[in-house]
């Protein structure tokens, strides 16, 4: 809203720029059906502007919505397993691994260490090299298995389909 200004500089479509009082700037807006908006309202004398002022909006909304929209969100997905897990639910949370890298989602692969089983770190570890080399094909291993307290973890990014 503007006010207390008896001038202001005008600027916009059909209208040569320049500074005109208040009053007149209105009667301007109202002849061309457009709004009148302050762009600067610091300046001195404050800078408006002919313009539609929802169509602006409208166009802004959706210039938002196409860059979000052109922005893609990375999805992690995890894979949890023992240092002992047995070969049918390795098989099993494989065939799940595959399907996350298929749809784009990141893959966090980690083996949980429990009580004493911390002893058998190189378990763990290979179970993990085993997921890597078995999903070569559908994503590339981002990190190597590090051990992180109680957990060994492993990152793997689906591959670019091209």
């Amino acid at each position: 809203m503007i006010r207390g200004v008896a001038e202001v500089r005008l600027v916009g479509e059909n209208i040569e720029p320049g500074v005109y009082k208040f009053s007149e700037a209105l009667r301007f807006a109202e002849e061309q059906e457009v709004d009148l908006v302050e762009i600067s309202p610091n300046a001195e004398p404050p800078v408006c502007k002919l313009m539609d002022y929802g169509k602006f909006l409208y166009q802004q909304k959706k210039r938002e919505k196409e860059l979000k929209a052109k922005s893609t969100q990375i999805v992690v997905k995890e894979i949890r397993f023992g240092p002992q897990t047995d070969e049918h639910d390795y098989e099993f949370k494989r065939k799940n691994a595959e399907k996350f890298l298929k749809e784009g989602a990141k893959l966090k692969a980690f083996v949980f260490f429990k009580g004493r089983s911390i002893i058998y770190k190189e378990q763990g570890q290979i179970l993990l090299l085993r997921l890597a080399q078995d999903l070569e094909e559908l994503g590339k291993v981002e990190a190597l298995p590090v051990l992180e307290g109680k957990r060994m973890i492993m990152y793997i990014a689906p591959k670019k389909k091209k």
